[in-house]
């Protein structure tokens, strides 16, 4: 009798703390999730207000009259919607170009065996602690000799040779599929290209997925390539021209957040949709299946 009252208590305990860890949890995602989310809120907010509410004391969240012409006002100040066809030419080349080479790539150093792949990996993985500015300048000489300056050449171009963070994604992703399913298409005829297309590529949805988010959103908010090979007022991507609202409108915040938030609408949309997907790449990324 006293063993079973032990044990029942023993067990209460471990359920109260249980119950408790899980609440302390949830609460600590919470408040992380209101402090990463208030930026945001506050960009929304403000792009329902006036110039003059956004800095009326005391603040308040809620606009005190919601203005709803702010956004026409933004995409009339400045040629909105020819930077936004710019920054979406920009990005569906950039999408497609990784969507295209990088499997490519990381299917032979998964799955093909040849010299050297082990030692390419190896390079591919030290490059990515390149910082961009390193490489800054060598690529501007080489793009300006070329005359290819003032072009979205450059701004594209490097897509379609796969980066290396995707391809060792894509590349885990890829050394997951096991090698008897490899075998078996082999001994029914199929080629190495054949066992690419039709299975390697099918089952590396989700990774896919993950780099053409991830590439979607580098592309579409990409500022300091952009600002370093394009100077023509007619090829300025959104980014760019979101710098100079900010130079001849600094005053009018209400305007510029509305602008920004019609700037960040297409990721978000982008995200929303394909969201299951890319959740399943993050979590299938190199792992065995």
């Amino acid at each position: 009798m006293m063993t079973a009252i032990s044990l029942y208590r023993f067990g209460n305990k471990a359920y109260v703390k249980t119950v408790l860890l899980q609440l302390i949890f949830f609460a600590v995602v919470i408040v992380l999730s209101l402090i990463f989310f208030s930026p945001f809120l506050i960009m929304l907010t403000t792009a329902f207000k006036t110039n003059s509410d956004a800095f009326t004391l005391p603040v308040r969240l809620l606009p005190r009259q919601f203005v709803f012409d702010n956004f026409s006002k933004a995409v009339a100040v400045i040629p909105y919607w020819r930077y936004m066809r710019n920054t979406a030419f920009i990005t569906l080349f950039s999408v497609l170009g990784q969507v295209m080479v990088t499997p490519l790539v990381a299917y032979s150093l998964a799955k093909i065996k040849w010299k050297g792949a082990a030692i390419i990996s190896g390079l591919l993985m030290t490059t990515m602690m390149i910082p961009f500015t390193v490489t800054m300048i060598p690529l501007y000489r080489i793009f300006s000799r070329l005359r290819w300056t003032n072009t979205y050449i450059p701004l594209i171009l490097p897509m379609f040779f796969g980066k290396a963070f995707f391809i060792i994604i894509v590349r885990q992703f890829f050394a997951g599929i096991p090698n008897s399913l490899m075998e078996a298409a082999r001994i029914d005829g199929a080629n190495e290209f054949q066992r690419y297309l039709n299975i390697a590529l099918p089952l590396s949805k989700p990774a896919l997925t993950t780099i053409g988010i991830y590439t979607f959103i580098d592309a579409w908010s990409d500022y300091l390539a952009p600002l370093i090979y394009i100077s023509k007022p007619e090829k300025l991507t959104l980014s760019l021209g979101m710098q100079q609202f900010l130079s001849l409108y600094s005053v009018d915040w209400a305007l510029l957040m509305a602008a920004a938030l019609i700037f960040v609408f297409p990721v978000i949309v982008f995200f929303m949709f394909f969201q299951r997907y890319f959740v399943e790449g993050i979590s299938t990324s190199g792992l065995k299946v």
